[in-house]
């Protein structure tokens, strides 16, 4: 008795395919290939890629087929797989590209590593906290204008304003507190 694959439903088909009938498996794939093969191409674009992509959607349906509910659409089934393989094959795109503008392992074993060392880190954070201790030692008529015009970027004018004093008078104890700062920081 031969069977008529045509008038199979997709069901049987997939329960012949199961039995061993490989004709019922080709029977399958050539009724859902087109819409395959429309979808995978409309995700990725390239027509020799979504060849590549559909194929490997009906061998992911052949090896699960044992998976495969015979009361429900074959092609949404199918289908399912189908997208499952377009994102796959995004990944994998995306994972080359950036592999190819990644730089070669040779040429980045040679790029500095711009980060601070700690060693250095905590030297500046000691050198740091022996500074700010030696302004804060200095006297207020020295201490101001240098906070004014070092730290607070105001300018002579406008340093002179806020204390109230001349601009000589402002640039004279600049320089009376950097003598002084040199002192206390043994520098």
């Amino acid at each position: 008795m031969t069977i008529d694959l045509g008038e199979c439903s997709d069901g049987e088909l997939a329960a012949l395919a199961l039995g061993g009938r490989q004709s019922a498996y080709g029977a399958l794939m050539s009724r859902h290939r087109e819409a395959v093969y429309r979808l995978v191409r409309g995700y990725i674009g390239d027509t020799e890629e979504a060849v590549d992509v559909t194929q490997q959607c009906f061998m992911s349906a052949f090896s699960a087929l044992a998976r495969y509910d015979g009361s429900r659409p074959f092609r949404l089934w199918v289908t399912r797989i189908a997208i499952n393989k377009c994102h796959d094959w995004a990944r994998r795109r995306a994972v080359r590209r950036f592999l190819l503008a990644a730089m070669p392992i040779a040429t980045a074993e040679h790029v500095a590593d711009e980060a601070v060392a700690v060693d250095v880190a905590i030297s500046d954070r000691e050198e740091l906290e022996r500074v700010i201790q030696a302004i804060a030692a200095l006297p207020a008529s020295l201490k101001d204008p240098l906070m004014l015009r070092t730290i607070e970027g105001l300018s002579e004018t406008e340093t002179a304003q806020v204390l109230g004093v001349s601009e000589k008078a402002v640039e004279m104890r600049l320089y009376r507190a950097r003598e002084k700062l040199a002192v206390l920081l043994g520098d």
